[in-house]
């Protein structure tokens, strides 16, 4: 463990030195600490132990409508005005922009507690320690098991000139798992700011039983079936819809929601908020420009009631739509970048039908662990294509039948909202395809089987 090389007044330090060294511009400085270790398993055994430890400094310098970014690891005197001089040299380089902003002003930001001191002494022996409970998990079946422990320390700094001063820091934890079996597999995956919240065993022992459950898979049809998707399935589907809720994709045409602002386009039960301050998220509560982060009601029982905004962003919208008011939200890239702003703390309302519950009301369905290889077939109507995996069943007359083989999915993504007929509680959930979410499991009719796969 590298310790913390990031205290507040190091990050001053390097803000001060900054400025004298670019007189007369507008100076943001971000400065990023992150210590990385991981375990990896493979064939029941641990085949790796690595670490990584990374302290990064960036510099934006600003002046005469002209902007630039410059990066380095070398944080002593000489990489210090290095970074600077270069950022200034390609500062100079560009062409000027009669929009930019002046740099953010500071704001008071609303702390978020996401360091666990457990978390952040975590030792290779303990990961190591949980594998070997995974493994044992394997054992009984005589399945192979694969997969990854791993923790991490991160602490960030973003400063400028104007006053502007954020800071925060966290700790992270993950573990995923899947198990072989000769023609079938399972797989569990959990993530959280304190390995406590992580039960690694207990998602072994599911993915095991779901291994085991879907041995000697059968071939079904293609068609259009009723779907239970597990959380991290819907995680993966719904990570494409997200980013058409910044208003720059908008504005751009680049967004499925291009005037459908105000619409009504998904079922009566669909509400989904960016919110950074639930309780089962992570990452800061400002943006890359330092704003604070409101949280955002984004979908309204199926309206689509708010988009996010960078600083920039809601100017330019707010001189396309002189009625709209629009403010900036806290969503924003650090700057440059071509994205303007995303939510990344997606919750979507849950509701109280467990999967067990959904499971005994359905006559014939497919139950989907989750997803993966997931594309855009057309990104203006939203449909997806992709495949199930690590877990799928028929589900007759209320019961799990048998295990059967993949499919390929094209799925029109605002079709499958206005057609769930049953939410599960909003959990956590990782996935392979998207960021994490708190979002639930849904049961879907209709959902769209194209093709079997060969596995």
């Amino acid at each position: 463990m590298s310790g913390n090389r990031l205290p507040p007044e190091r990050a001053r330090a390097w803000m001060q030195e900054a400025q004298k060294l670019a007189p007369g511009a507008e100076v943001e400085l971000a400065v990023e600490e992150v210590d990385s270790e991981l375990t990896r398993f493979a064939n029941n055994a641990i085949h790796q132990h690595v670490a990584e430890n990374s302290l990064a400094l960036s510099v934006r310098t600003q002046f005469d409508a002209r902007m630039a970014r410059a990066s380095t690891h070398r944080l002593d005197g000489p990489g210090l005005r290095e970074v600077v001089e270069r950022a200034l040299r390609l500062t100079r380089a560009q062409a000027p922009d009669p929009e930019l902003l002046p740099m953010a002003e500071p704001a008071v930001q609303t702390p978020v507690e996401r360091w666990d001191e457990a978390t952040a002494a975590l030792s290779p022996a303990q990961r190591a320690a949980s594998v070997g409970e995974m493994v044992a998990e394997a054992a009984p079946a005589r399945l192979t098991a694969a997969g990854v422990c791993a923790s991490q320390r991160h602490r960030f700094a973003l400063l400028n000139s104007r006053g502007l001063e954020a800071f925060y820091a966290s700790t992270a934890a993950e573990f995923s798992v899947t198990m072989l079996d000769a023609n079938s597999s399972g797989w569990a995956k959990g993530s959280s700011y304190r390995w406590s919240d992580l039960a690694p065993a207990a998602g072994a022992r599911l993915a095991a039983a779901k291994a085991m459950a879907s041995a000697d898979p059968r071939e079904l049809p293609p068609g259009r079936y009723t779907a239970i998707l597990e959380p991290a399935a819907v995680l993966d589907l719904l990570g494409f819809l997200m980013w058409d809720f910044g208003a720059l994709s908008v504005l751009d045409q680049r967004s499925f929601l291009s005037d459908r602002v105000g619409a009504k386009l998904f079922g009566d039960n669909i509400s989904i908020s960016d919110d950074a301050y639930h309780p089962l998220q992570t990452g800061a509560p400002f943006d890359g420009e330092g704003v604070p982060r409101r949280r955002v009601a984004l979908v309204e029982q199926g309206w689509v009631r708010n988009l996010v905004y960078a600083r920039q962003t809601a100017r330019q919208w707010n001189q396309r739509h002189p009625e709209a008011h629009a403010a900036p939200t806290g969503h924003g890239f650090p700057l440059p970048n071509e994205f303007g702003e995303g939510p990344l703390n997606l919750v979507m309302a849950g509701g109280g039908v467990p999967v067990e519950a959904m499971i005994a009301s359905t006559e014939r369905g497919i139950l989907v662990t989750r997803l993966w290889y997931i594309r855009e077939v057309d990104p203006y109507q939203k449909i997806l294509t992709g495949m199930t995996r690590d877990g799928t069943f028929l589900i007759e007359d209320g019961c799990l039948r048998h295990g059967v083989r993949n499919f390929r999915f094209n799925q029109n993504m605002v079709e499958l909202l206005n057609q769930v007929e049953a939410l599960g509680p909003a959990v956590r959930a990782s996935g392979e395809e998207s960021f994490d979410m708190v979002v639930p499991a849904l049961k879907v009719r209709g959902f769209n089987f194209t093709e079997v796969t060969r596995f």
